[in-house]
């Protein structure tokens, strides 16, 4: 290839990058509640940031950067509400579309608070500024790196963990709140530890950081393990648990699940297809292993879902063929890890132990395993993990994009949209509630809008008038 067409490939190459780059860019900011007349801005803040760290490039960029820029902003003249508009463009770009290791503990302190000059409509275009009495904690944050003394602490915590047989990703979000809580309040020993630190924590995460009632819920769960098993001290005490709002599932009706499936192919498109046609979880999906998939009864065994359950599916006759073809594609795979002697796959519990083998038959085999080896965090064994459910969430989200779909979609509205189609076809909420796996049945209640009782059973005032 002559210089000229390496230099044109290398160009269209770099501009389908940055088009998928956008393209998750703007999910991510659908996602995180940015309105869609807004989401041009956030470009331009991202181009910006790019033009004003050249002539380096844009994996090059680092923390230190964004905060000159930002502080190139101030300096020229920007408003306050235009400041804060570039920093959650930057830090939803490097947090969620290209994450970095320097951005996972973004400074709450970036900007230090929302400039008082903004107007009403400025204001409520923001709407995540610091609340009023959050001027004490000025100058202080959960961010950074947890100093050494802390470690030892941490994995008490871990190992506490567990004991009480935590799963590894109830683990991982338990220790980051704790690193956060040390972070923030820096206790010069273990016997300084009080609740009252804990409370104070809560107060920061509610007036400054602005979290969502469900975070400030986990958050205060992690600290209340810490407190009542860990430190062995009474917790919870003067700390109200804020209730977290009540949500109308998103449905698609069965045309737009059709448009959906059809812009997807392969592995992914028949996870959305199990999602839909049985019902099932995204993560209990990914979790499915080969001996799970009954074919000759056409169901499927989700083993250890939510609350550790264990239930039955449905198997869509219309995945068969796909199932097979997904089942060679694993097949395949087991048989090259046996051949360079992986240690095999993850087992649940004690498994390991009782059935030494089993962790490299093919039944206990991964239904969709991943392309990479990976350390099990736990053994610290390579093995072959399942795929990461943030895969298959991308993908749909993208097909729902080329499919047109102005609703927020994600695997689950796959399963919320199961649920509803269940019920507008004549099942019983008992039989629905059995396969979503619900305990109570009042969980299975808010899809019985379908069934008349909603908005849509009601005709509109406007519909009535003659002419």
């Amino acid at each position: 290839m002559n210089p000229d067409g390496r230099e044109k490939f290398a160009m269209s190459r770099a501009a389908a990058l940055w088009e998928d780059r956008w393209m998750r860019f703007r999910m991510a900011l659908k996602q995180q509640g940015v309105e869609r007349r807004h989401q041009d801005f956030y470009r331009g803040w991202v181009l910006s940031w790019i033009k004003f760290i050249k002539p380096r490039s844009f994996d090059e960029g680092n923390l230190e950067d964004v905060r000159a820029f930002l502080s190139h902003l101030g300096a020229s003249a920007k408003k306050g509400w235009q400041v804060h508009q570039a920093e959650e463009a930057l830090r939803i770009l490097f947090q969620n579309v290209e994450p970095r290791e320097w951005a996972r503990y973004w400074p709450d302190d970036m900007v230090r608070r929302v400039p008082t000059d903004l107007g009403s409509e400025e204001a409520a275009d923001l709407g995540r500024g610091p609340l009023e009495g959050a001027e004490r904690f000025v100058g202080r944050s959960d961010a950074g790196e947890c100093p050494p003394r802390y470690e030892g602490f941490l994995d008490g915590v871990r190992e506490s963990l567990r004991v009480e047989r935590y799963s590894y990703r109830t683990e991982k979000t338990y220790l980051e709140w704790t690193r956060r809580f040390v972070v923030f309040t820096r206790p010069e020993a273990r016997d300084g530890i009080q609740w009252d630190l804990a409370k104070e924590y809560l107060e920061y995460l509610t007036l400054v950081r602005r979290v969502s009632a469900s975070t400030l819920n986990q958050a205060l769960s992690a600290l209340q393990f810490v407190f009542r098993v860990v430190l062995k001290r009474p917790s919870g005490g003067a700390v109200k648990r804020p209730v977290t709002r009540k949500r109308v599932p998103t449905v698609l009706t069965q045309e737009e699940v059709g448009s959906l499936l059809e812009g997807m192919e392969g592995g992914g498109r028949l996870m959305a297809e199990l999602m839909y046609g049985a019902g099932l979880r995204v993560l209990e999906c990914v979790r499915l292993r080969i001996k799970d998939v009954d074919v000759g009864n056409q169901y499927i065994v989700v083993r250890g879902g939510k609350g550790d359950k264990d239930r039955r599916v449905p198997l869509p006759r219309k995945s068969r063929k796909a199932l097979e073809t997904q089942t060679a594609v694993a097949r395949e795979r087991w048989q090259k890890d046996r051949a360079l002697g992986v240690e095999g796959v993850f087992l649940p519990e004690a498994l390991s132990v009782k059935y030494p083998n089993a962790e490299r038959e093919w039944g206990w085999y991964w239904l969709f395993p991943a392309g990479e080896l990976s350390e099990d965090p736990w053994t610290k064994k390579i093995r072959r993990h399942h795929l990461s459910e943030s895969g298959i969430q991308q993908l749909v989200k993208r097909a729902a994009l080329r499919a047109g779909l102005t609703k927020p979609v994600t695997p689950h509205t796959l399963r919320h949209s199961f649920a509803t189609h269940l019920l507008e076809g004549g099942a019983d909420i008992r039989t629905v509630q059995e396969l979503l796996g619900h305990s109570d049945v009042s969980t299975t209640m808010i899809y019985t809008h379908v069934l008349g009782r909603g908005a849509s059973a009601a005709l509109s005032p406007l519909d009535r008038l003659e002419g």
